[in-house]
């Protein structure tokens, strides 16, 4: 509990096994209730890992449904445990969970209702080992989408988010991706419902069994972006109807 909110972390999990104690180890259990792993399919043994730790709640998807398809698993069982904050913190490590605690703080001090740890606030993201081509597309298209949805946040493609369970409630997700534009569907149905997201700073780590996307997923995921960031537009001026912000 943190003010009384219950706090819930949920991990959507692939190919985490190398990975996953490093990171369940130092999650912040004083402020945090529980702990949801969503395997989608993994062909290693990240679910016997995840039940070796004794993480509570451990859900296997029976086919691979995708990184938004996890994601939509992790909070709907969230809010069945009725949760008050939910953080996604992912298992391989890249993201962490040391910075649990500041996040957690801000949405149970009432400060803000979302929470992203952004990789691009300070310098640490290339000193940290990210791609160069990966730095480079990620504040071209961040500079896009905040001109696109009159916004000011320094990445809007990091993984490692938190937010209100009041947040998680007023977002019909159903209708989002199962692919990786997943989040930034959300980014938009959160704007458009009027929340506001703090940032914190984030360190940077790659390595190699931290998950990554190639370049041709990069690139398809970039043209998604732009193509949310555009719908949102279109639709603050009434121009089109979507699906993903119609609740």
């Amino acid at each position: 509990m943190f003010n009384g909110k219950k706090v819930i972390v949920v991990m959507p999990a692939y190919r985490a096994a190398l990975t996953l104690e490093r990171t369940y180890r130092e999650i912040p259990f004083d402020i945090v209730d529980d702990v949801i792993l969503v395997d989608d399919f993994s062909p290693d043994n990240t679910v016997e890992e995840a039940r070796r730790l004794g993480i509570r709640h451990v859900i296997r998807h029976d086919q691979n449904k995708g990184y938004g398809g996890n994601q939509k698993t992790c909070y709907r069982k969230a809010m069945e445990l009725g949760a008050d904050i939910v953080v996604m913190l992912h298992p391989d490590y890249q993201y962490t969970p040391l910075l649990l605690t500041a996040m957690i703080s801000i949405i149970g001090n009432d400060l803000y209702p979302v929470v992203f740890a952004s990789r691009i606030l300070g310098k640490g993201a290339l000193k940290g080992g990210m791609p160069m081509y990966k730095y480079i597309a990620n504040r071209f298209l961040t500079l896009a989408q905040n001109i696109l949805m009159n916004q000011k946040l320094s990445e809007y493609h990091t993984g490692y988010r938190a937010f209100s369970g009041e947040v998680l409630r007023a977002l019909d997700f159903t209708h989002n991706s199962d692919d990786f534009i997943f989040d930034n569907e959300m980014i938009a149905q959160i704007f458009y419902k009027g929340f506001e997201i703090a940032e914190v700073t984030c360190p940077t780590k790659y390595f190699e069994e931290a998950s990554s996307i190639n370049f041709k997923r990069s690139t398809i995921y970039g043209l998604g972006v732009l193509g949310v960031s555009i719908r949102y537009r279109l639709s603050r001026w009434g121009l089109l109807r979507w699906n993903v912000l119609s609740k």
